[in-house]
């Protein structure tokens, strides 16, 4: 257990802060599962656009990394542009 007020103070706000970022970490994967397991091009398109939107505001409060999400919605383009090509 710390002993400065200051320590004190950051554990606990870590814990909550923790607890917030596996909260919104649960609605990233989510949204990337439904874009994964869409079975038409329309359909995925429109999950593609609401997982986009999530991984944006994450990469806003700190969340992920601004590469991470990048490459997330890089990955996803690329699986629903296969989708329009099949």
């Amino acid at each position: 257990m710390p002993h400065h007020k200051s320590c004190i103070k950051r554990v606990k706000t870590s814990a909550k802060a923790r607890i917030r970022n596996r909260a919104y970490k649960s609605v990233m994967k989510t949204a990337i599962k439904r874009v994964n397991e869409s079975p038409d091009y329309e359909k995925a398109s429109m999950e593609y656009r609401k997982a986009s939107s999530i991984l944006d505001k994450l990469v806003l409060k700190g969340v992920i990394h601004r590469n991470k999400a990048n490459n997330q919605k890089s990955q996803l383009a690329r699986r629903i542009n296969r989708l329009n090509t099949a």
